[in-house]
């Protein structure tokens, strides 16, 4: 097996506003996971802890691409019948459709052309890498404002403070699974990862985020110190991020000497 050094850390704070912490986060090398629960007392943090627990059940395990994809599906898949069972356990006639979740995933997988990053999301809650050429944001969110700008009907910074900033196009409930976006990003293009809930990137700009990850050597110091930064912006939502940074590479492994300007991969994998 291709020998990938990870060193992670997190924080997560319910924030000033919320009684109820509803996000999630699992780190299991070679797994990482963020969910940002949605529905309140209805089940918001339900619906975010089972995500993680069945995405928790990939394994340690470097699947090839397309193997890991399906098995991020599977367990997406799962996630909703427990949903829905859980949402029949509580009287409701029919699915509640206000038990829900985000999700965004990071796992390390291999194949012919090395080790690289499956990264996958629903919703709003987001994945950024740090690396060469800066701070990217890799996934994309799947928003109302997010459709806008797209359609070139408002601009990002427009975005920032539309009134339906926080209206989402997808998630994982016990209604539905969504399909999730997959991105596959070479290792050395993306030396630390940040996965977070919209609690922290809705209270701090970017310019911020990469500030910090750059200042901040330690993963651990740095999710704290993201979470802090969020709390000190007004914390209006639970805030949770989850940092990783690949430390080292084998001499042996093809993806370590590939360019980092290489483009990050978006498709249906499976």
């Amino acid at each position: 097996m291709t020998a990938v050094d990870l060193q992670h850390g997190s924080a997560t704070d319910v924030g000033h506003v919320r009684a109820v912490n509803e996000d999630s986060f699992l780190t299991a090398p070679p797994v990482f996971v963020v969910a940002d629960g949605m529905g309140g007392h209805a089940g918001g943090d339900v619906a975010s802890a089972m995500v993680v627990a069945e995405l928790g059940k990939l394994g340690d395990a470097l699947l090839e691409p397309r193997a890991a994809a399906r098995s991020v599906l599977a367990a997406l898949e799962r996630c909703q019948v427990r949903l829905r069972e859980y949402a029949e356990g509580q009287g409701h006639r029919g699915p509640s459709i206000h038990a829900g979740t985000t999700v965004v995933v990071a796992m390390l997988v291999r194949d012919e052309d090395g080790t690289r990053w499956l990264l996958a999301n629903l919703g709003d809650s987001r994945v950024y890498g740090l690396g060469p050429g800066g701070l990217d944001q890799v996934s994309v969110d799947h928003s109302v404002v997010q459709e806008l700008v797209d359609a070139g009907r408002i601009t990002a910074e427009q975005a920032q403070h539309h009134p339906e900033r926080h209206v989402i196009t997808r998630a994982l409930s016990a209604a539905d699974v969504p399909e999730p976006d997959f991105f596959l990003v070479p290792l050395d293009a993306a030396h630390r990862l940040l996965l977070c809930t919209d609690g922290i990137n809705a209270m701090i700009d970017d310019v911020d985020i990469e500030r910090i990850l750059r200042r901040c050597p330690d993963p651990g110091q740095a999710a704290a110190e993201l979470v802090q930064a969020a709390l000190d912006a007004g914390g209006r939502d639970n805030a949770t991020a989850v940092v990783v940074d690949v430390v080292g590479l084998a001499e042996n492994d093809d993806d370590s000497h590939r360019a980092a300007s290489d483009e990050t991969n978006q498709g249906a994998l499976p």
